[in-house]
């Protein structure tokens, strides 16, 4: 019989620094739906961050969120002794940055839409993004030696899905205006 999962809490996720970032800085500590409490972080930093970026350094920061987060999230998960905790919402963070980059410029209530579509998306994970999140939820970390770096990459690719999922429906609503 494997170990007990280890409960997220600060105190695990100030035990290293791959954890502090998988944790969304402490917004997937959230008691209630930390998926959604990563992204509203995520959206705040992103307004946050908005007066010194440009194209260019949204591009270079959502390039490296990524690997980053894989690297986060496959420390975090094995440490965690679970294949996808929902404590873990860097995925969250750098998917929807990805979603605001590229429907930007847009008011407080196309951002509010963004949102909810990519909350619909990583939360019901309809069509593909079901498919992105069932391909690494049946690896076996007994047999298989690559089975955490498995459950980080599909930790962070069912929300990316989820982010082309919600910018589709954004771009066919603009199209069909």
């Amino acid at each position: 019989m494997g170990l007990a999962p280890v409960r997220p809490s600060a105190r695990f996720m100030l035990s290293h620094p791959a954890h502090f970032i998988a944790m969304g800085f402490g917004s997937g500590l959230s008691p209630v739906a930390p998926g959604t409490a990563g992204t509203l972080w995520a959206w705040l930093a992103f307004l946050a961050l908005q007066p010194w970026m440009n194209d260019a350094r949204w591009a270079l920061l959502i390039a490296a969120s990524l690997p980053v987060g894989w690297w986060a999230s496959t420390v975090t998960a094995k440490n965690m002794r679970v294949l996808d905790p929902s404590s873990v919402v860097w995925d969250e963070i750098a998917a929807f940055w990805l979603v605001l980059w590229l429907v930007t410029p847009a008011g407080l209530w196309a951002q509010f839409a963004a949102f909810c579509l990519f909350r619909f998306f990583d939360a019901v994970k309809p069509g593909p993004v079901g498919w992105a999140d069932a391909l690494f939820h049946g690896v076996d970390a007994r047999t298989d030696p690559f089975a955490w770096r498995k459950a980080g990459f599909g930790i962070m690719l069912d929300d990316v899905v989820a982010a082309a999922c919600a910018l589709f429906v954004i771009a066919a609503w603009r199209f069909f205006q």
